[in-house]
């Protein structure tokens, strides 16, 4: 007789977590992602984090004209011409103003809420900012680590410490570096996205990715993210650790960390080289030090747990053991950005064209668009260049705002085009690998009778290619949640992801890198619809395995569409009311 026992299975290895996670979290037709189904209203997270007990450090508020003043919008991709800042309370206000700042109060019927420089799923605003400063005489703020408050545009001083324990975490990094961080509360996307939720943090990580690389160029500052650390060195270091921080407080998890540094320095002899590690003896000691403040709690009853996201949280944790840094990389020389800003002095403005800072704080999502403007195929060109990082470059020779990121590119756009003048309606795509190779990776994966023919008269080195001629309008909006905006709109998109590959590759830590590559190209996108004179909204909800099918990759899973973005003539709501970012009428 055969044994009647049942054999244990072993259990899920971390990969197959983050996998599983994934497919489960996918909507389609007949049935969504888990949510609660309703709006806990009573229970809506506070969109602040504060510290209670910390000391607030107010940064100056400053108008347009102020100095440090915006460059031009366009200046940002010839950031060789924008002169390097020196790091002043003025131009450390200026970076946090356009990187994670507010931008505007809305107001609607008794109702207020904020919008910011850093775009939020549903704005809801997971994501928290961290500086860390060494030792700078000339800067009136104490040594350590700081969290930005938004709302009060300031920055509380979490962990004091002197410049001789702070000074040598920045060892190796150039002169006047300092270090950003972000973070994420998962319970404030899951309140109203349920288990989906995990996917809207990391897509709002990679927007902040954005905004502080922008914001670091309108001071003609560079940024490299650390990408060799682990979360078991950043968790220390921000200080999200300390549970009794954090009583009943919803948990904080840890992103990336950030070196931002003011690119006049002079050249050293042989190519500076940066660590993308950060010393954990360092931090260790740092993590003994004096800390000051309480998390404040974002909602009035404890979360409602979501199982999923604590698991893929966990399985996607960055550890030590999961990930091979990388030691070092080359910025871009610094011999060379000073001979291009001394070429420049004495170069007139001109005020005909937007600055940064303008397009900054105008950018919104779309509600909803009219259906019927239209761009030129020039405009629509430029847009696409502006979200190739040229992977096949050294990180130093790539545009911004792709040189602060050492990876190569994995995320390719599936367009649905509709009102690009001179070219035709259809489905294309986008390899953001401008590789022959990468090209022929992808139409080996598609369905077969795609064309893949070059548009007339775009350029010979996008690899932009139409798949299908046709109205593409009615099932854009099938995909997406059957939302209008994505068929109203002068083009949507698809972000599709080399999923297996870079998760084998990369380990499941990767998954999250994914979401900000993604999110990093949404927020190229958002400023350069605002500077086209249209607008532009990612939309998280679509249905994904249908996607995959339109496209030809399914049933595979090596490729999957990640994030969705949708560009347009928007129709303003005038019923709400615009009001500053800060002033009296805040409470």
């Amino acid at each position: 007789m055969m044994d009647s026992k049942e054999t244990t299975p072993a259990p899920l290895t971390p990969l197959d977590r983050v996998k599983r996670y994934h497919q489960q979290t996918k909507h389609d037709f007949n049935q969504y992602a888990r949510s609660l189904g309703y709006m806990d209203w009573a229970n809506q997270p506070d969109p602040f984090r504060r510290f209670d007990g910390a000391p607030l450090v107010p940064l100056p508020q400053l108008s347009a004209e102020d100095t440090p003043a915006s460059p031009l919008y366009e200046d940002l991709y010839s950031s060789e011409i924008i002169p390097s800042q020196p790091l002043t309370i003025k131009s450390l206000s200026r970076f946090f103003e356009y990187a994670l700042s507010l931008t505007a109060w809305k107001e609607y019927g008794g109702n207020r809420w904020a919008l910011r420089s850093n775009p939020s799923s549903g704005n809801l605003h997971p994501t928290e900012g961290y500086l860390f400063l060494g030792e700078f005489p000339d800067l009136p703020l104490d040594p350590g680590l700081y969290h930005y408050a938004p709302k009060e545009h300031g920055l509380e001083h979490r962990l004091a410490c002197t410049g001789h324990e702070a000074n040598p975490l920045l060892k190796g990094f150039p002169e006047n570096a300092f270090l950003v961080g972000l973070s994420s509360i998962h319970w404030r996307e899951a309140w109203k996205y349920g288990e989906r939720a995990f996917r809207y943090c990391q897509h709002d990580v990679g927007h902040a990715i954005g905004t502080l690389r922008i914001a670091a160029a309108t001071l003609g500052w560079q940024m490299m993210l650390l990408e060799g650390n682990s979360d078991e060195v950043l968790s220390p270091l921000f200080g999200l650790d300390r549970s009794d921080d954090f009583v009943q407080s919803e948990k904080e998890y840890p992103e990336l960390i950030a070196v931002i540094w003011p690119k006049h320095q002079a050249e050293p002899e042989q190519p500076r080289q940066l660590p993308l590690s950060l010393n954990q003896k360092v931090i260790k000691s740092l993590a003994q030090g004096h800390w000051q403040g309480k998390a404040n709690r974002l909602s009035r009853d404890n979360p409602i747990p979501w199982e999923i996201i604590d698991d893929v949280a966990e399985a996607s944790w960055k550890s030590a053991h999961t990930f091979e840094s990388i030691a070092l990389v080359s910025p871009k020389s610094l011999q060379e950005v000073n001979k291009c800003e001394e070429g420049t002095a004495g170069t007139p403005v001109d005020t005909s064209q937007p600055s940064a800072g303008h397009i900054i704080h105008q950018r919104r999502s779309a509600v909803s668009f009219d259906g019927h403007t239209s761009i030129p195929a020039q405009r629509f060109f430029t847009m696409l260049n502006r979200v190739m990082p040229s992977g096949e470059l050294p990180v130093s020779q790539r545009p911004m705002p792709w040189d602060c990121v050492s990876w190569k590119p994995a995320i390719h756009l599936a367009l649905f085009v509709h009102r690009v003048e001179g070219i035709p309606p259809g489905l294309y795509i986008l390899s953001r690998d401008r590789s022959q190779e990468k090209v022929q990776e992808l139409k080996a994966s598609m369905h077969k009778q795609f064309v893949w023919t070059k548009p007339e008269k775009c350029p010979d080195d996008l690899p932009l290619y139409l798949l299908e001629e046709g109205n593409a309008q009615k099932i854009a909006v099938q995909v997406s949640c059957w939302q209008e905006i994505a068929g109203d709109s002068a083009f949507s998109l698809g972000m599709i992801s080399e999923f297996d590959h870079t998760l084998e590759t990369n380990g499941p830590w990767a998954y999250r890198r994914l979401f900000w590559e993604t999110g990093l190209i949404g927020q190229v996108l958002y400023l350069e619809a605002e500077a086209a004179g249209i607008r532009s909204t990612g939309i998280g909800c679509f249905f994904d395995d249908p996607v995959h099918r339109v496209f030809g990759v399914f049933p595979h899973t090596s490729y999957q569409s990640l994030y969705h973005f949708t560009v347009g003539g928007p129709v303003e709501d005038t019923r709400l009311t615009t009001l500053p970012p800060y002033g009296d009428h805040i409470s």
